[in-house]
């Protein structure tokens, strides 16, 4: 069996802009963030989220997962590309460019 391909496995990203001006409005995006978290996004910056996933079909799985969570107010766009894209990140924190994120360990199935 050959090994998984970088252009099938796909990495996800969930960015949103949500309104944090009332109490409610802060626990809904406290919420939404959380959620994210629990269905094994990492988060990349404040509002963007990232996961590792098998391909398409999770990406897919995933988006419905979400939906019903997703705030009333606000803005949210998911993003899917290819583990081959992703390894091209060009990552500056402050005036430091660093090495691109280390990909999780993939496994070979036999």
């Amino acid at each position: 069996m050959s090994s998984l391909s970088g252009y099938r496995i796909m990495w996800m990203m969930v960015l949103f802009d949500l309104p944090t001006g009332t109490k409610n409005e802060r626990r809904s995006a406290s919420k939404f963030r959380n959620q994210l978290l629990d269905m094994g996004f990492q988060m990349a910056q404040f509002s963007v989220y990232i996961k590792f996933t098998s391909g398409k079909e999770q990406v897919t799985a995933l988006c419905e997962q979400l939906k019903p969570h997703l705030p009333l107010a606000g803005m949210v766009d998911i993003l899917s590309f290819t583990d081959k894209q992703y390894e091209n990140i060009i990552s500056f924190r402050g005036t430091k460019r660093e090495d691109s994120p280390k990909n999780p360990d993939q496994y070979q199935l036999f």
